[in-house]
Formats: structure tokens, C-alpha cells, sequence
């Protein structure tokens, strides 16, 4: 990945010997953090010989049930390597109770290459742009292909499928992680809630996803801005409905014609020349996943991707109201989710899409 990495924060230090002595591969040099995201902490580890690794681990505070989860990211992608290859190489894992530090870690080899963040921050023409879209929906369509029994690992990829119902397991599951999340700023979801109660669809199928698939989730080959050479991130990843995964991939895609709000909420260079359109993405996954889908029928999946979202921003809003975290680039997730919520009443009123 490209070293966009900064100075530890206070708050998310940890004891570097401690780490060092339980990898045994020698001294860390030095250790760096790196800004983006907004939910587990990735360090960057210098080593004083030998490649230099990645480490993630949860931030501090109270966490939804099942987030965070160290073990399950670190095992799915260990799992996940053979049958594609756009995964990193896991290195360690230590539970709460092993753990050096007192909180579950994991360790892989880093990627070097070019990440794509709110601007690209590398040379790239509008064709290239293009062209990274395009794979972009390869990648995710090749994901979504993956057989998911070929995966053995411990304890295998297919150990993550509950079977049909995947729909309404999300449903169900995000509206119960507003209410456990909300504070005294919270609006009122209940009609867009209901609407996604009521709409939902049945699982066209079942697929390996990846639950938050972005461009500042990729790493791009140093030399060829077009080519994806890896996909980081894996903590919400499971088996499930493929239609979900690509409604919530266009949830953070922000399009050069957005309204104000949407385009402060943009994340990665999706409005930049060159880039698609949401609907070139939906239209071109489509066509290479094989199915079929109405503008109507899209409605759910636009919908519930926003939503999604707004809870995600939520949740670390909570956090931040707590004094659970004292970064100030929390700070404005609590009126992003009032705008989340205008935005799905807007789709929903047939206004915005």
C-alpha cells in the first residue's frame, strides 16, 4: 500500500517491544499509523530487517456485537488467498488472551502499491480512470464467482454461509445496530426502516462478499494505475447476497453530479474525470454477474446501502459522544447521518438516485 502513514496517536499507542518479541522477527525500527478508515486501526511496522508488515487491531471502547473481529477477518483471508489472488499474505494472529498488547491483533505482509484515497493523489488520465472502473467490476464480479467450498482454511469460507434469508438477516441486523447506537441527535428512521422491512427482496443467490468494497480499499499496481493487485478490509466480508454487496459498494460512490452533501461525504475519486457513473457500474455488473434487475428492484439495494452506511457513521458517532474516542475527524459523522437520512426519504420519494 503507498505510506500515507503518520505519527501514532497518543491514544492508539501500544507496547512496540511487546509486539516485536511476539512476532520474533527481530526489532521493529519504527512504527506508523495510517489515517484512513474510520473503524479498526492499521499500523504500519518498519521492521529492522526483513519486509515491512501491516498490523490491525480494534480501537478502544464499547464496539457492536461481532464487529471488530480480528480472528474472523485474519481467517477469512488466510482462506480467501488461494482461490483469489487480490488478498494479502496473513502473517499472525493472537486472540485477546495471547495478545502482547490485551486486544486481539493480526499481522500480514504489506502491499506496495498506489491507493486510491478522495483524490487520487498519483497521475492518472480520465481513459486510465476508466479503465479502473472497469476492473474494479471485474474484480468484484470475479469475487462474487469465488467457490467458496474450494476455501478450506479453518475453518473454511463455507463455514460463513447461513443460507437463504441473508437479506433479512441485514435488514434485521442494521435496524437493531440504529437502535443499540442512537443518541440524543438521532432522527427518526422509522418510516425509511419500515420501507426496507417491507421491500426487501429474497437473495438472488449466494456468493463470497466483501461488504465494503471501495477504491480506498484497493491497492493498485505501482506502474499501472488500472490494475488492482489487492483488496484490504476484509471485517465485514462473508457469504451472502452479491446484489447486496454492490449496493453498499455504491453507497460511498460519489458522483460528479451529486448534491452538496453527498460530495462532502465522498471518500475516494469516484467524481473525478474518467470515472463512472453508478449507473455504468450497476449496468456493467449486470452484464458480467448475469442477472437482472429493474430500476424499481435497484431502489432496495440504493436504499439499503445508504442506510447501512448512516448506521456505520453512527456507530462511531456513539463512540465519540462517549468520549470513547477523542478524534476530531469524528466529529462531523453525527450531522452526516441527518444527511443519510434526507437522502434515503429523497430516494424513496422518487427525487434523488
Amino acid at each position: 500500500m503507498s505510506d500515507e502513514s503518520r505519527p501514532v496517536r497518543g491514544e492508539d499507542a501500544f507496547d512496540v517491544a511487546a509486539v516485536a518479541a511476539w512476532l520474533d522477527r527481530g526489532p521493529i525500527a519504527e512504527v506508523r499509523q495510517f489515517p484512513g478508515g474510520a473503524s479498526n486501526l492499521t499500523y504500519l511496522l518498519r521492521m529492522a530487517e526483513g519486509p515491512e508488515l501491516i498490523l490491525r487491531r480494534p480501537p478502544a471502547g464499547t464496539k457492536a456485537k461481532g464487529a471488530h473481529d480480528m480472528g474472523r477477518e485474519f481467517r477469512i483471508q488466510d482462506a480467501l488467498k488461494p482461490v483469489f489472488s487480490q488478498v494479502p499474505t496473513m502473517v499472525a494472529y493472537a486472540d485477546e488472551a495471547s495478545s502482547p498488547i490485551g486486544s486481539e491483533l493480526y499481522v500480514m505482509e504489506r502491499l506496495e502499491g498506489l491507493i486510491p484515497r478522495r483524490g487520487f493523489g498519483f497521475a492518472i488520465t480520465p481513459e486510465q480512470a476508466g479503465d479502473l472502473c472497469d476492473a474494479a467490476v471485474d474484480t468484484l464480479v470475479a469475487l462474487h464467482s469465488v467457490d467458496v467450498s474450494a476455501a478450506t482454511g479453518v475453518p473454511g469460507l463455507a463455514a460463513l454461509d447461513k443460507g437463504q434469508g441473508y437479506v433479512a438477516r441485514q435488514v434485521g441486523g442494521w435496524i437493531t445496530r440504529l437502535a443499540n447506537a442512537r443518541t440524543d441527535d438521532t432522527g427518526d428512521w422509522s418510516d425509511i426502516t419500515g420501507w426496507l422491512d417491507a421491500n426487501q427482496p429474497a437473495d438472488v443467490r449466494s456468493a463470497m462478499i466483501h461488504n465494503d468494497y471501495r477504491l480506498d480499499n484497493m491497492v493498485l499496481a505501482p506502474d499501472d494505475p488500472t490494475r488492482i493487485i489487492g483488496v484490504l478490509d476484509w471485517e465485514l466480508s462473508t457469504v451472502g447476497d452479491p446484489l447486496m454487496d454492490l449496493g453498499c459498494t455504491l453507497a460511498y460512490w460519489v458522483q460528479a453530479d451529486d448534491d452538496e452533501f453527498f460530495q462532502m461525504t465522498r471518500r475516494q475519486p469516484t467524481a473525478d474525470p474518467g470515472m463512472w457513473t453508478r449507473q455504468q457500474v450497476i449496468d456493467a455488473y449486470l452484464e458480467r454477474s448475469g442477472l437482472a434487475l429493474t430500476p424499481e428492484e435497484w431502489r432496495f439495494y440504493e436504499v439499503f446501502g445508504l442506510f447501512r452506511f448512516a448506521v456505520i457513521a453512527q456507530q462511531i458517532w456513539y463512540r465519540y459522544v462517549h468520549g470513547q474516542t477523542t478524534n476530531e475527524a469524528y466529529a462531523a459523522f453525527g450531522p452526516a447521518v441527518a444527511g443519510f437520512e434526507a437522502r434515503c426519504r429523497r430516494i424513496l420519494a422518487g427525487i434523488d438516485g
